[in-house]
Formats: structure tokens, sequence, C-alpha cells
């Protein structure tokens, strides 16, 4: 059985930083990429940052500049390094998981950016 297991959210204050991490357990075979997702209240899931297995990252357009995602697909982890924050990036962050036959989802972290 895969699960998908986030950590490091919480309260920051605007301006401030929070590292987001990802990790998995079980047997997923030949991941395509890892991604991180979020969504704030009354909103609908949107995808922030990808890493694939090429090492390509990919980011919308609110977060460039600001988010990092890093990570060692090899390993099943990935990171989100979040700089600058701002209170429209308040919301649950989720981890997804594309692999071979499989596409996994964590329960998601909070991170709430307020003065």
């Amino acid at each position: 059985q895969v699960q998908v297991v986030e950590s490091g959210g919480g309260l920051v204050q605007p301006g401030g930083s929070l590292r987001l991490s990802c990790a998995t357990s079980g047997i997923i075979f030949s991941i395509n990429r890892m991604a991180w997702y979020r969504q704030a209240p009354g909103q609908e899931r949107e995808w922030v940052a990808m890493i694939t297995s090429g090492g390509s990252r990919s980011y919308v357009d609110s977060v460039k500049g600001r988010f990092t995602i890093s990570g060692d697909l090899a390993k099943n982890t990935v990171y989100l390094q979040m700089d600058s924050l701002k209170s429209e990036d308040t919301a649950v962050y989720y981890c997804n998981v594309l692999s071979l036959g499989r596409n996994d989802w964590g329960r998601g972290t909070q991170v709430t950016v307020s003065s």
C-alpha cells in the first residue's frame, strides 16, 4: 500500500518562509513526476509546482521566483521551499506522485500566512 505524507506546514507571517516535505512509503515503480498542489478555502485545487524524473521543474506564475521545488525521485522525496510568503498563499498543500500505473495523493498540510 502506498502512502504519501506531507509535513512542514504551519503559521508564518507575511514575508516569511516555510519548507514543505513529502515522502512516500510502500512500493512505487518508476515515478514520472512529483508535484505540489494547493487548495484555499472555497477555491478549487490548483497546481503549484512539479519536478520530473528528468529533473525539469516548473511553477505556476503566481509563485515563480518565490517557491523552489527540489527532491530526489529515486528516493521518493520532494520538497517545496516557500519564501516571501503572501496571505494569498494560505491553503492546504498537497503532494501528488505520478508513477507507472498510479496517481497518489497525500492528505495535505496546512499553510497559513497571517500577521
